[in-house]
């Protein structure tokens, strides 16, 4: 998790909400991401796609069944959907995401009906998460007034 609080950090070079991303195969990272919405100017450029894309590129497969991923913030809709798709095996995240979580928050993903079933553990690290996405909506109030 301390990677992808890493990565996440790289997300306020661009005004970009601070979450990050590693996808982890045989205790080798072979994937990163890093929210990338302000910077590419899209709503796909979320941490979890892009990571899932480097590690799907790596492995010359969307399968990545037998890897792990890490995420600052609980994963959104899409995310997990992109989760299930790649068939990862396990999810790990720090912090709740109380308005788009769809592991546990907002949305169960138990609930989901997919051929593919995740494992997901949750608050690994969850203060050290959640204020970086507390403090980048603090300063962002302070720099518009």
């Amino acid at each position: 998790m301390k990677k992808a609080i890493h990565y996440a950090k790289h997300s306020l070079l661009s005004d970009d909400v601070p979450i990050g991303c590693v996808i982890v195969k045989n205790d080798k990272i072979i994937g990163y991401g890093y929210n990338k919405k302000e910077a590419l100017h899209s709503p796909l450029a979320h941490a979890e796609i892009m990571a899932i894309n480097m590690a799907s590129k790596n492995l010359s497969s969307y399968h990545l069944e037998d890897c792990d991923i890490y995420v600052t913030l609980e994963p959104c809709l899409m995310c997990v959907g992109a989760i299930l798709n790649s068939r990862i095996k396990n999810l790990y995240f720090g912090a709740r995401n109380k308005r788009f979580g769809a592991v546990i928050s907002h949305q169960k993903i138990e609930k989901l009906i997919t051929n593919h079933m995740i494992s997901y553990e949750f608050g690994i690290l969850e203060r050290e998460c959640a204020s970086l996405i507390t403090d980048f909506f603090s300063d962002l109030r302070k720099r518009s007034k």
